[in-house]
This record gives C-alpha cells, sequence and structure tokens, in this order.
C-alpha cells in the first residue's frame, strides 16, 4: 500500500491506496463533481502535497508542493500522471524527471506574529492540542480549528487562524518524529486489525465514532449494511480516556435487541481482540462495556 491519503472532490477519501487503486482514480477522474484529486503523505506534513486536475478531452494538470516551492506540468494522458503520482508517493528518486514542470511565482506567504497570551494560557493551550493529536484520528485542519477556538470567550478570540496552524504544525512535527523511533505493530493498529476482522463476519466496526454514546448508539445503525449482525464502537470520549492511559471502553450490541446476541457480539468482539494480542476485561454482562487494558496508546498520525 502507498502511505498517502488522496481527496476527491466527490467528497470521498481513500486512505492508504495500491498503486492500482491510485490509477483508478486518475483514469476516473474527468467528469462534472468529479475532476480533481489532492494526495498527501501519511503522515501529512506541512506544505507537501500533489494534486491533479482532468476535465474530460483536456489535458491533465498536475502539481506538487514541497515547502515554499510550487511546481505544475501538464499531461496529454493518464499513463505519465499514473507514473509520476506513483513514483512521488514512493518517494522514488527521479520521480518527476518523465515530465517538464515549470516552478510557478508564488507570493511568499505572511508573517504569522508571535502568540500574545496571558500567564499560563499557551502551556494550557500546547497542552489541550497534543491531548487531541494523542488520540491520532484529527487532521491537522482539525487541529488548527481547536487552536483556534480554544481560548475564545465572548469578548475576546485571542488566536488567528494564522496562528493556530503555525502553531499545531510546530507540534504535529514534533510528533511526527516521535512517532518515527517507534518499532512494529502498536497497540491502536491492532485494535484497527481486530475491527477488520470483525467487519468481514458482519460486525460493524467502527473506531473513533461520534462525540458521545448517545449519538454512537443512534446513528450505529446507519453505518450497517443489510446483513450486519451487530456493531461494536468506541466514540471519542472512549479515546481521549484510552490516550491519556485509562484503557479502552469498546460499546457493543447486536442489532435484534436481545440480551443473547448482545452477549453472542460481545463474545466475538473479544475473541478478535485477543487474536490481535490485545487483553480485555468483560464479565458477559450484556450492559457492562468490554474494556481494552492494559493499552499503549500509540497511534500513528494520519492527517
Amino acid at each position: 500500500m502507498l502511505q498517502i491519503v488522496v481527496d476527491t472532490e466527490t467528497g470521498e477519501r481513500h486512505e492508504r491506496v495500491s498503486a492500482e487503486e491510485l490509477a483508478g482514480l486518475v483514469r476516473r477522474i474527468g467528469g462534472a463533481g468529479d475532476r480533481f484529486l489532492v494526495i498527501q503523505r501519511v503522515p501529512d506534513l506541512p506544505g507537501v502535497f500533489a494534486q491533479v486536475w482532468h476535465e474530460t478531452g483536456e489535458d491533465y494538470t498536475v502539481e506538487h508542493r514541497a515547502g515554499d516551492q510550487h511546481f505544475e506540468t501538464r499531461a496529454a494522458g493518464p499513463d505519465a500522471v499514473i507514473a509520476a503520482l506513483t513514483g512521488w508517493a514512493r518517494q522514488e528518486t527521479g520521480w518527476d524527471s518523465g515530465l517538464t514542470w515549470s516552478l510557478l511565482a508564488l507570493p511568499p506567504a505572511p508573517e504569522v506574529p508571535p502568540l500574545d497570551l496571558r500567564d499560563g494560557e499557551q502551556e494550557d493551550l500546547e497542552a489541550r492540542v497534543r491531548e487531541a493529536m494523542a488520540g491520532g484520528y484529527s487532521s491537522r485542519a482539525d487541529l488548527t480549528e481547536l487552536a483556534e477556538e480554544y481560548l475564545v470567550t465572548d469578548d475576546r478570540r485571542p488566536v488567528s487562524r494564522q496562528q493556530a496552524a503555525a502553531l499545531v504544525d510546530r507540534l504535529w512535527l514534533e510528533r511526527v518524529a516521535e512517532q518515527a523511533t517507534w518499532q512494529g505493530e502498536t497497540d491502536p493498529e491492532r485494535l484497527t486489525r481486530a475491527f477488520t476482522a470483525l467487519e468481514n463476519t458482519g460486525i460493524t466496526a467502527r473506531e473513533n465514532f461520534t462525540c458521545c454514546r448517545t449519538c454512537g448508539q443512534d446513528e450505529i445503525g446507519g453505518e450497517s449494511g443489510p446483513d450486519a449482525r451487530g456493531f461494536v464502537y468506541f466514540h471519542s470520549q472512549c479515546t481521549d480516556s484510552a490516550a491519556a492511559g485509562h484503557g479502552l471502553m469498546l460499546l457493543y450490541g447486536g442489532f435484534d435487541g436481545s440480551a443473547e446476541t448482545t452477549v453472542a457480539i460481545g463474545e466475538e468482539v473479544v475473541a478478535a481482540l485477543e487474536a490481535a494480542g490485545l487483553r480485555t476485561e468483560w464479565d458477559r454482562d450484556p450492559g457492562r462495556s468490554i474494556k481494552v487494558t492494559p493499552l499503549d496508546w500509540r497511534r500513528r498520525l494520519v492527517g
């Protein structure tokens, strides 16, 4: 799999696609409402991306950016575009040599003024951003919105969007450097592996799903296919608790509403988690959550 995320004009988001899937997305674009792809690395890196625009019957316009340099080229057909974007995704030496690129003249980025906050506010703000970042599901855009709004009051907005973005990018790159030292599969990756296995057996499994239990219970049915037998998920408050070192609470159940089915789903969930190398606490009570513990929550950033 390529370590990229591809966003489309249609609102689709494709994470860690194969080279074949990327080629299919490039060949697909061109029609109304489906004319471009934006590609970022995993993890997302500030100022680094590639994108392609195409309308049926016209050339492809390809761009890529690295820091303050932004390049553009045009190609008559998809093959050269696919080769370039695949090479970019793999970070291959000379990936751009098959096309002729022009360096675009961009206006200088506006200077971001330093934060001017009250005593303790910057430390509090950075702690909150780091807390959300440690959960591992927030994008840089999500975290920027959080940083901008966190200290807002009725009569004061002390952090601008540009200041928030600069702060987030600094903390994001610190986390990227930290996770580069992690070795092997992490517990959140084991969890994802277990959830994927459950999904393949007819149990709807969702990570970091909705903001709370009430919303999760209301919305999980809409995530499920007609053959789904049950569900398991955890919401964002559960994520925060796991990232803080308190283990992860999983909510589960059967779609027929019976206690017997709920217990059976719970048993399948526990079995899948244990098969993935995770330990659980659960007394088979259908009214009690399954707790995944001990848990070392190191979820690698995506963006």
